[in-house]
């Protein structure tokens, strides 16, 4: 049996990195993103790239219905996609706020409702992408930390709401990753060496951790071999949060 996966934010970064290692697991793998590179994954057979904004009313439709109508079934949906905002709360307008929310919370919501249906027929799974300041304080993310605390929290809400019906939903907590991402929220910075150096010092392993690290924890925990672990936000942190 072959399993079908959705993958969000797909175009580059940990998105890109999951997408492929699915693919690699021997997973049929629709990979979405706004952007028209995510096109490059396209791999007859294996890979089905799908231009879409996941803020957008018909992304749940558009991407699951693709998922299903190409491959007839939907087993992992990895809700990927995501915006960040590094700024002083005072500073954070309401535009900032609505856009955030938008993309990070409102997204995963609608998609994750569009894919439910499926993901119970075939008794599948859920992996958010979270993050650590959804774990923790960290000054001037405000808005984005209250997106991912919001993850967080639906992720472990869904693992007790969907147990009894097959379904396992967790969520990965990555630290500071080595990503085109990363850089340009570092390149807004007013001093990118030294916010640099004040990042890599909060990390106890001394760096970044890369796309890679954390796209290997999401296709751990979508794997049919993590059948019992549901309800886990999975720490890709180089030892963040256990300082």
């Amino acid at each position: 049996m072959e399993l079908v996966a959705v993958v969000t934010g797909a175009a580059r970064g940990i998105g890109r990195e999951v997408a492929v290692r699915l693919r690699d697991a021997g997973y049929r793998v629709v990979a979405a993103d706004i952007s028209p590179a995510v096109g490059e994954l396209a791999e007859s057979g294996h890979m089905v790239p799908v231009v879409a904004d996941v803020t957008a009313d018909d992304a749940p439709a558009a991407v699951i219905g693709r998922a299903v109508g190409e491959f007839g079934r939907l087993d992992v949906l990895v809700n990927n996609a995501a915006r960040f905002l590094r700024r002083p709360l005072l500073d954070t307008g309401d535009d900032d706020f609505d856009l955030l929310f938008g993309t990070n919370v409102r997204s995963v919501f609608r998609l994750t409702r569009a894919a439910l249906p499926h993901l119970i027929a075939s008794g599948g799974c859920i992996v958010n992408t979270a993050s650590i300041s959804g774990l923790v304080g960290i000054a001037n993310q405000s808005v984005y930390a209250m997106t991912k605390g919001a993850i967080v929290q639906l992720t472990r809400q869904l693992a007790i709401e969907c147990a009894a019906r097959g379904v396992r939903v967790n969520a990965v907590a990555p630290g500071a990753v080595d990503t085109e991402f990363m850089a340009e929220a570092r390149a807004a910075d007013p001093d990118p060496a030294a916010s640099l150096a004040v990042t890599l010092g909060n990390h106890p392993i001394g760096r970044m951790s890369t796309a890679a690290e954390v796209a290997r924890a999401v296709v751990f925990l979508a794997a049919p071999e993590s059948a019992g672990i549901t309800g886990t936000i999975l720490s890709v942190d180089g030892g963040y949060v256990a300082r």
